[in-house]
């Protein structure tokens, strides 16, 4: 079993980061330097199928990017006190796994997993492992290369350039987690169009106690077009959930970045039968072509609080990430090769 350790920790923020390594589909790793700061033991551990992050002891994150029946996921991702708010492949939706990202493209579709017109994202590789200090601030992260491909086929429809970044903010006692994709024609391919039903994007399936009692609540303080029933997509900058997840009271928020198209973006919120939370393109509506040679850049962050966050909170947290305190030391992603 290969694995790579980072360390490194500061008496204000302690960042744990998903990953990477050089290609590890052929079984080889690169070394991965340690970084010391003045507090803290945070570490990264990978073998060939999964990225674990911890804090000391305490999990934090495990990212499984090969090994999966269709896509790459976080199957854990868990607050400071260690409470986990993830649920993979629950019986109802076999297709769902904790947190993903999946769309549409070009009518093949990489949400679900069954049927005739099911796509796959392959991992080709994890590449460019940095961890740093920046500012008083830690970071470290990874970047994955995928090919989305369509049934029966290995050439890719879709070129994705994923990375993520998982960082814990001490003072504002919250678990922070950063996705960023870049999305891009393969080549020869002039455009590619973007589309799917109104949940498709970035989103997070919660551990089945959560499913009860749980509560939305957003930026703009208001409801979103209903879809049916209790589905929502409201035009929001952040939409958060509250609910107790096996007894113990915890706040999750979806962050959209104003740099990305179509921003507020549309949160895609249900509470029944369960309770469902995604950051969407109103690509049921709106279809997206992406044209060679100008990628689809798009950016979110992942809040886990323990206890109910009220809004201020969750404000303060998504605007000192804005302000990019704790993620501008990373440039903005390039076109994968």
């Amino acid at each position: 079993m290969l694995k790579s350790r980072i360390v490194f920790g500061d008496r204000r923020f302690l960042l744990a980061a998903a990953v990477v390594c050089s290609a590890l589909v052929g079984g080889a790793c690169l070394d991965v330097a340690a970084v010391q700061a003045d507090a803290g033991d945070l570490r990264i551990t990978q073998d060939n199928a999964t990225v674990s992050i911890f804090d000391g002891e305490r999990p934090v994150l495990r990212y499984r990017y090969a090994g999966v029946p269709m896509k790459p996921y976080a199957d854990r991702l868990l607050s400071p006190a260690g409470v986990q708010v993830l649920r993979d492949s629950p019986h109802d939706h076999k297709h769902h796994h904790g947190l993903m990202f999946a769309l549409a493209v070009d009518g093949v579709n990489f949400w679900e997993e069954h049927g005739a017109n099911s796509g796959k994202e392959l991992h080709k590789g994890l590449r460019d492992v940095k961890a740093m200090v920046h500012d008083g601030t830690g970071r470290a992260g990874f970047v994955q290369q995928l090919d989305w491909v369509g049934p029966n086929s290995d050439k890719p429809l879709l070129i994705e350039r994923r990375e993520i970044a998982v960082l814990k903010a001490d003072e504002l006692g919250a678990t922070l987690v950063e996705w960023r994709s870049s999305l891009q024609t393969p080549p020869g391919k002039e455009t590619m169009t973007l589309t799917g039903h109104h949940y498709f994007g970035l989103g997070l399936r919660f551990v089945e106690s959560m499913d009860r009692d749980g509560r939305f609540f957003n930026s703009a303080e208001r409801p979103g077009e209903v879809v049916k029933g209790d589905k929502q997509l409201p035009p929001v900058a952040w939409c958060a959930f509250t609910a107790k997840a096996d007894g113990k009271p915890v706040t999750v928020a979806l962050f959209d970045h104003p740099s990305n198209p179509r921003h507020p973006a549309r949160m895609f919120t249900m509470s029944t039968p369960f309770a469902y939370l995604s950051a969407t393109l109103n690509l049921w509506k709106e279809p997206l072509a992406v044209k060679a040679g100008r990628p689809l850049d798009l950016r979110y962050g992942i809040a886990l609080w323990d206890g109910e966050a009220d809004k201020a909170t969750v404000e303060k947290l998504y605007q000192r990430w804005l302000r990019g305190a704790l993620s501008s030391s990373h440039p903005k992603l390039s076109a994968a090769p």
